[in-house]
């Protein structure tokens, strides 16, 4: 990993943070930057990058602390979900969203096109998604 991949790697958390960026944005600069895979974990509120080449980045993702639910909901984390593919909240709505439907954090699996979502008892929900648009894979 090279200073220019890790500072993309860190854009794009300021970027979710902030709004400035969406999921898509995010996923098309992290394949260029040859990120594999991501892992939130929202009790650290940190982000784990995985490279292609094995390196890895931890990147602090600080977020509103929110009490996650004992009770995990997946049709609650697939409305958060939908609600972000339609840009109709920030990435802190989600976080704190996804946390009262009891998500302790995330697998982003960018070559596999699939988001984990899991909870503090094991459970998991899947959501599949496409490929980021060549549009913003070119940027």
């Amino acid at each position: 990993m090279n200073a220019e991949q890790a500072t993309t790697v860190e854009q794009c958390v300021q970027g979710a943070l902030s709004g400035e960026l969406t999921f898509p944005e995010i996923v098309g600069r992290l394949i260029k930057a040859g990120v594999e895979r991501y892992h939130a974990d929202y009790s650290r509120q940190e982000v784990t990058y995985y490279f292609a080449c094995g390196e890895s980045l931890v990147v602090a993702a600080p977020h509103a602390a929110h009490e996650t639910a004992a009770e995990f909901a997946p049709t609650a984390i697939e409305a958060a979900v939908r609600q972000s593919q339609r840009n109709e909240h920030t990435y802190s709505d989600f976080i704190r969203k996804t946390m009262n439907a009891g998500c302790v954090g995330y697998f982003v699996q960018i070559t596999g096109r699939r988001a984990i979502y899991f909870g503090r008892n094991g459970d998991s929900h899947v959501e599949n998604f496409p490929p980021a648009p060549a549009s913003v894979v070119a940027n």
